[in-house]
């Protein structure tokens, strides 16, 4: 199995996505109209609530779906929590700027948050290989407001791209990728923020070839900060320098006091793609987020040691941490992926590490964990890409941290049982505090993922993590599995799903290319 994570050249980067057999994201949705769902008086104010009623909605892309005719356009469907029915959103939807293009991959990255701060919660949807004008895969992100009559309910949708007389400004340029991550949320402050990862943006003095950047957007008037590349001073400096290929901004995390933006490309001493990440605050200094500490695998304070291919920041997931004594929460769990990592002689066997970061940035590593680590479920294996994707959640952010209050997915996509369900995948369950195979679980397809294994599934290579439980997608394999399964974060070995979202069942229009690529 060749490495899901690192296209290394231009050529090859336009749809490789840093995922394993062209893996890409984004959502189908055929259904009613957004005022059908019953609508509520007023906005609940409740997690990933988009018409206002007080139950979860959920969010589910398939970025490859035709739409109008036009392949991988991308879509993102909305199903509506309590038997509401679904609503399809694509570019071709009203009050969504642009149209369905072939190729676009609208979906391809979800976040969901309280942009206007209106009770409704928003949707923020990716669309990275969106040509603008005649820049082909420049990238484009839309805020998608929710409301009492449901999801793009009457509000124009926000578009964020960069150009003259854009909300960003600057240029846009061929392989950009604007909107390829995306995370956001509410500070501790209260202020709402989203940050898009800009990975192609070349960048520097030598305007390196994709060197990286982010866009930093914040409050309900979205005022934006961007690009932010590893060669700007803002309230000190961004860790790193712009160089060809580190890919600055392909994954990103987030809380109410940090964010963490990853470099998988970056080049070490001489170990190139051995990775870094780069941990700022939410505190603006002059307009923009302070940067706090940079980190990689060649610092003493961190394990391991940096080689080629290695991909230190290739998934990264972040929590709420507060230690025991402590009477407020300031601090964060940071978990980062290295999926390539050899293990002595096992090449690309991955491996994850955890970080508690202080407010100032002060960080100390917590846990290295690997398939060989003591009483961890499975065995590490070439090719498994441990640490490919990562969810995370912390249950109770407002009182101790435990390990049983902050969990943590890892995606396995290059697991296989059998030769013949190669790169069937899974996703490995381990508290985030605590020794990692003293509380966790294993589920892949055929073991607790419903359906039949089967080659190239990847399960592992979609996840999102919430209160509400670990959503796990399945857009690959034989389309009779594709699913959104919703899992309890404490589920045992091969555990059952709580939910499932499924292409012709419960409401769900029939039909998909890659439905659960990316799910919120």
């Amino acid at each position: 199995m060749s490495s899901p994570t690192r296209p290394r050249t231009r050529a090859t980067r336009r749809r490789t996505a840093l995922a394993a057999s062209a893996v890409v994201l984004a959502v189908s949705a055929l259904g009613l109209a957004p005022g059908a769902s019953a609508a509520a008086a007023a906005c609940s104010g409740a997690e990933s609530d988009f018409n206002g009623d007080g139950i979860r909605d959920t969010a589910i892309a398939d970025p490859e779906a035709t739409v109008t005719g036009h392949a991988r356009a991308g879509l993102v469907r909305i199903v509506y929590g309590g038997g509401k029915g679904t609503y399809e959103l694509s570019q071709d939807s009203p009050n969504v700027p642009g149209g369905a293009e072939e190729g676009d991959q609208y979906g391809y990255a979800l976040a969901v948050y309280d942009a206007d701060l209106d009770g409704c919660a928003d949707l923020a949807v990716g669309a990275p290989y969106e040509d603008i004008s005649t820049n082909a895969d420049a990238g484009a992100v839309h805020i998608v407001y929710g409301s009492a009559a449901g999801l793009n309910g009457g509000k124009v949708s926000k578009e964020h791209l960069q150009g003259t007389g854009t909300t960003i400004g600057g240029a846009a340029e061929p392989g950009d990728w604007l909107g390829y991550a995306l995370v956001a949320g509410k500070t501790s402050a209260g202020t709402p923020y989203l940050v898009a990862g800009v990975p192609g943006e070349s960048t520097g003095l030598t305007s390196a070839e994709d060197a990286g950047g982010f866009v930093y957007i914040h409050g309900t008037a979205q005022t934006v900060v961007g690009v932010i590349s590893q060669d700007v001073e803002i309230g000190g400096a961004v860790p790193g320098a712009s160089e060809p290929d580190d890919r600055f901004g392909a994954s990103l995390a987030s809380t109410p006091t940090h964010f963490a933006v990853a470099s998988p490309g970056e080049a070490v001493n001489t170990a190139s793609f051995a990775g870094g990440v780069a941990v700022f605050s939410h505190t603006l200094v002059s307009g923009h987020p302070k940067p706090l500490v940079g980190m990689a695998q060649d610092q003493a304070a961190i394990a391991g040691v940096e080689e080629p291919g290695d991909g230190f920041g290739t998934a990264l997931a972040m929590v709420p941490y507060r230690p025991s004594g402590a009477t407020s929460t300031t601090e964060v769990l940071l978990a980062i992926g290295s999926p390539g990592e050899d293990l002595n002689t096992t090449v690309d066997a991955g491996a994850v590490q955890i970080f508690r970061i202080n407010a100032s940035g002060g960080f100390t590593e917590t846990m290295w964990v690997e398939q060989n680590t003591a009483d961890v479920e499975q065995e590490g294996e070439a090719g498994d890409f441990f640490g490919q994707r990562l969810a995370a959640v912390n249950t109770s952010p407002n009182t101790t941290t435990t390990g049983t209050t902050a969990r943590l997915a890892i995606g396995v996509p290059g697991e296989e049982s059998a030769e013949e369900h190669r790169e069937k995948g899974g996703v490995h369950i381990v508290p985030m505090v605590g020794a990692p195979g003293a509380s966790d679980s294993w589920i892949d397809p055929g073991w607790g993922i419903p359906g039949e294994p089967a080659p190239l599934q990847l399960a592992g290579l979609s996840l999102s993590g919430s209160t509400a439980g670990l959503y796990v997608g399945m857009p690959y394999g034989p389309a009779a599995g594709h699913a959104v399964h919703l899992f309890p974060w404490n589920t045992a070995n091969g555990g059952a799903p709580s939910q499932t979202f499924k292409p012709g069942e419960n409401g769900i229009p029939a039909g998909d290319t890659a439905f659960g690529a990316a799910v919120r």
